[in-house]
């Protein structure tokens, strides 16, 4: 199966378990792919809508994979059973969703050794949401794909006390920051450059942009700290 750069990344930060979930599961190559490399031996592939559930179902077929995964239509993890997946993948999804399904699905996710998260927005808010709610973050990645990044997570749910963090771990990832990730560089740079044009065009006329360029400062500051750790 040729997957996307973004998908092998997502899949590459599974470890090997008896049975995952696929949260929004769309085409269902992640649950596919992970049975292929024996990463999985069994896979939920759900999905709220139907349209993509049946693509699934489809392809599932397919590839003669239907005794080893199973399609649910699902709102999050709600027709989730609790110790019925080890391990949990959301791909795809803007953050707050993401941050919206793990609350809603607390009980049942706690329950499982590891989560896979791939937020297309609001990185921050879901580092945030992990660290205020018990999980360890235990390995990230960054890809540069088709002219976008995607930043991806895996954490564990842990009985940890709540840890303090400094806002730029939240930002861009303690871990891409200390492993020094060169495509998180790249993309620190690009953030710099774009903070300090619009900067630059808000200062022709300072007094009608204040609340925003203080907000923007502040952003560069943090992105400049990160970039020490580079």
């Amino acid at each position: 199966m040729n997957l996307s750069q973004r998908l092998n990344a997502v899949i590459d930060l599974v470890s090997s378990a008896y049975c995952g979930a696929d949260v929004g599961c769309d085409h269902g190559y992640i649950s596919i792919e992970l049975i292929n490399r024996n990463i999985a031996e069994q896979m939920i592939a759900m999905d709220i809508r139907k349209g993509p559930l049946l693509r699934a179902k489809e392809h599932v077929l397919q590839y003669g994979m239907e005794n080893k995964i199973d399609t649910r239509l699902s709102d999050g993890v709600s027709m989730l059973g609790k110790k019925e997946a080890d391990f949990l993948v959301i791909a795809g999804m803007g953050g707050n969703l993401v941050i919206h399904i793990l609350e809603k699905g607390h009980a049942v996710i706690k329950e499982m050794d590891q989560c896979i998260l791939q937020p297309q927005s609001e990185i921050e808010k879901v580092r945030k949401y992990l660290r205020e709610n018990h999980y360890k973050i235990v390995a990230e990645n960054i890809v540069y794909e088709d002219g976008k990044y995607y930043p991806m997570i895996k954490a564990v749910p842990m009985l940890l006390e709540i840890t303090e963090s400094r806002k730029v771990f939240d930002c861009f990832g303690e871990l891409l920051l200390k492993d020094k990730h060169p495509v998180l560089k790249q993309y620190l740079l690009y953030q710099l450059e774009k903070k300090e044009y619009i900067l630059n065009n808000l200062k022709k006329q300072e007094l009608l942009h204040v609340g925003r360029i203080r907000e923007l400062e502040q952003d560069k500051s943090v992105i400049l700290e990160a970039l020490d750790y580079m």
